[in-house]
């Protein structure tokens, strides 16, 4: 008998969890996990999830129409109208709108979709991960900013209680929480807040001072770590997600919760032996040059500037002592980049003989590539990621430190020296794993610097989906930068395919 399973996935973002479930198969043919409620409150994440989950309708025969609509050539209203009962389940699924968990209007929404899918299925999986800007440094650092501010009045610290309210009244066999390394430090009242979360986790009715309810022992998915960790090490809750065929060092708290009626103990996630590795996974897209942000931006305008940062770049190797000849190479390279993207671009799609990374990605009746536009840059900019780019391939991938900077390049900071920001602008190496893809991304470029000296920009967001492992076909909604905040924020889908697989183990048997 084939096994089905109902996902929820909860604080979905633009479904990175539900894509590594809904994506797994122990067969080939058979797909398990099917995503039956998202739950999402920002408008553009959430128009992501409904276009994805109108996709999914439609299993391995998606129509032309929906190709049609990541080109460019027929409205989303042009495509929902071809098939009303597609989008009517979609809709469904994505509960017809925004939803916030907390939130009085939206909770009995979420309700009746929990009701109904209480009536409808018997195996459950609840997933998803709590908003992480209360817990991340990032995060902390700029609450400390904000006058009287008192962390034991910010709702934040408390959103995953609306994940036990949910886990109390499906009660599933297995959950999946994920939020950012920094909850394992963050406090609230002086007290570290993550031996309570897991507490509650393990008791979800008594957290919320109910009675009966089911109860869950918390596991850790890495290898050579004990099961049933509560009141263990939080450390020895952290994905390394490149371990696991990830091209990014994303490292991120993954809790598996376990009913404490099964008695099987769940699998680890298997490493990979070799990494995989950016410059892979961007070689194949299109070469595009930045954007000028302040006067005129045209072809023309953008090479003259070229020309100009490639100067100042040049006479930052000669300080340094550095060959300064390979600037021409480079001006050679890019004297044929015009197109900044947008749109659908077409070309040749080839993972070097890669054939898993290419199924993984690809989709052949896509043909291309979506939501890949660069963004735009300052001239001075222009010269510094030049600069950074081409002394990372001079230096083994290494990006340029504060001390590293030429006199002409150095940002007119005043605390570029002051040792807190010495690695400002780092470029994504292309024979490594890249950094960590977050919603920083959105606000400016400088700690996404694309590899190839010739295109002197940040990352698109198609190449910061695919470090993040979303497939080709997989369209973001909204304007660029809250297309970035969706990709930043979200879990590798190929990592959760990973975790989709030690799930199904554990429902299977």
């Amino acid at each position: 008998m084939s096994l089905n399973v109902s996902v929820i996935d909860l604080f979905a973002g633009p479904g990175g969890l539900s894509e590594g479930f809904s994506s797994f198969s122990p067969n080939g043919t058979h797909f398990p996990f099917h995503i039956d409620l998202s739950v999402e409150k920002e408008l553009s994440a959430h128009r992501t999830l409904e276009l994805r989950a109108f996709f999914r309708q439609f299993s391995e025969s998606v129509p032309d129409e929906y190709y049609s609509y990541l080109k460019g050539d027929i409205t989303k209203e042009e495509l929902f109208l071809s098939f009303p009962a597609e989008r009517e389940k979609a809709s469904a699924e994505t509960l017809g709108g925004p939803r916030a968990l907390g939130n009085e209007e939206d909770d009995q929404c979420i309700r009746e979709g929990l009701e109904k899918l209480g009536k409808e299925s018997t195996q459950k999986v609840v997933i998803g991960g709590p908003p992480c800007q209360a817990y991340s440094l990032v995060g902390r650092a700029r609450n400390k900013g904000i006058t009287n501010y008192i962390a034991e009045e910010d709702h934040r610290h408390y959103l995953y209680k609306e994940y036990l309210k949910v886990l109390h009244k499906v009660q599933p066999k297995v959950f999946v929480m994920e939020n950012v390394k920094g909850i394992l430090s963050s406090k609230v009242g002086g007290q570290h807040i993550f031996p309570t979360i897991l507490n509650d986790l393990s008791n979800p009715a008594k957290a919320l001072g109910q009675r009966g309810g089911s109860k869950y022992k918390i596991h850790s998915l890495v290898d050579g770590v004990t099961n049933d960790l509560l009141g263990g090490s939080g450390s020895d809750y952290i994905i390394k997600s490149e371990d696991y065929g990830i091209p990014q060092a994303r490292h991120r708290v993954i809790l598996l919760g376990v009913r404490d009626d099964v008695e099987i103990e769940p699998r680890k996630l298997v490493k990979r032996r070799e990494c995989r590795i950016a410059g892979t996974l961007l070689a194949d897209l299109p070469k595009l040059r930045s954007g000028l942000s302040k006067g005129v931006d045209t072809p023309k305008a953008w090479h003259l500037a070229i020309n100009d940062a490639a100067e100042k770049a040049a006479a930052g190797f000669a300080e340094l002592g550095l060959d300064r000849d390979v600037f021409a190479d480079i001006l050679d390279e890019s004297a044929c980049y015009d197109s900044r993207g947008g749109g659908f671009l077409q070309r040749s799609l080839d993972f070097q003989g890669d054939q898993e990374t290419a199924k993984w990605y690809l989709d052949l009746k896509l043909d291309g590539f979506v939501n890949h536009e660069t963004r735009g840059h300052i001239v001075d900019d222009l010269a510094r990621y030049l600069f950074c780019s081409a002394y990372a391939q001079a230096n083994n991938g290494m990006s340029p430190k504060a001390n590293n900077f030429p006199e002409a390049l150095a940002p007119n900071h005043a605390n570029w020296k002051s040792g807190k920001f010495v690695d400002r602008f780092k470029v994504q190496v292309a024979n490594k794993p890249s950094s960590t893809i977050t919603s920083h991304i959105s606000k400016d470029g400088h700690y996404f610097i694309h590899p190839d000296p010739s295109q002197s920009r940040s990352l698109t967001v198609r190449e910061a989906a695919r470090l993040q492992t979303f497939p080709d076909n997989y369209f973001f909604e909204g304007n660029r930068t809250q297309q970035y905040v969706q990709v930043g924020n979200a879990v590798p889908p190929l990592l959760a395919s990973q975790i989709a697989e030690i799930v199904y183990g554990l429902l299977r048997e």
